[in-house]
């Protein structure tokens, strides 16, 4: 009985469930750049697919008028997230620190943050969902870690409190159950 019944939950769940992969869908009408502009700064992120059928986010942050990121947003249906364990990122960055974030739910206002390290070469980065933690306007909050139950937004962020131009080139996001 026990076997029947995890035989029917892995069926339930793909494993890896692909959040995005650029070369199945081409369009780049669902990702928003939001930068530091919305407040006054001057960075500029700017978003496009390339020949190769990869998203690429890039552009020029500004410390300029208490300035200083730029962000890409992916807004979707609710996705359940139950089950999964991992983000599995195929990227290729420019040797510079990014943010992975997940918005469990739209209604509120933190997102779940992890920092990632690019090498300059194409790389698959890892994230353990639980490792997740909260943050609003970056200040870490006072609450749990990503519970993964489920995500309506996810976003990359560039904020070194630098002034630098960036590249990060991204292939496939999916969730894995390890």
């Amino acid at each position: 009985m026990i076997i029947l019944f995890l035989i029917n939950f892995a069926l339930m769940i793909p494993n890896p469930l692909i959040l995005v992969d650029f070369s199945l869908n081409k369009k780049s009408g669902s990702w928003q750049v939001v930068d530091d502009v919305v407040m006054g700064g001057k960075s500029n992120g700017n978003f496009l697919i390339n020949e190769e059928g990869h998203g690429v986010f890039h552009g020029r942050v500004s410390l300029e008028n208490n300035g200083g990121f730029s962000s890409l947003r992916y807004r979707t249906e609710t996705i359940r997230a139950e089950g999964f364990t991992k983000a599995v990122i195929k990227l290729k960055g420019d040797g510079k620190k990014y943010q992975f974030r997940i918005k469990s739910d739209l209604s509120e206002r933190h997102a779940y943050i992890a920092v990632f390290q690019t090498s300059g070469d194409w790389q698959t980065v890892e994230i353990k969902l639980a490792d997740m933690y909260p943050a609003f306007r970056g200040m870490k909050l006072n609450l749990p870690n990503y519970p993964a139950k489920k995500l309506e937004e996810i976003a990359f962020l560039i904020g070194n409190k630098a002034e630098e131009d960036f590249r990060l080139e991204i292939a496939k996001i999916s969730l894995i159950a390890d």
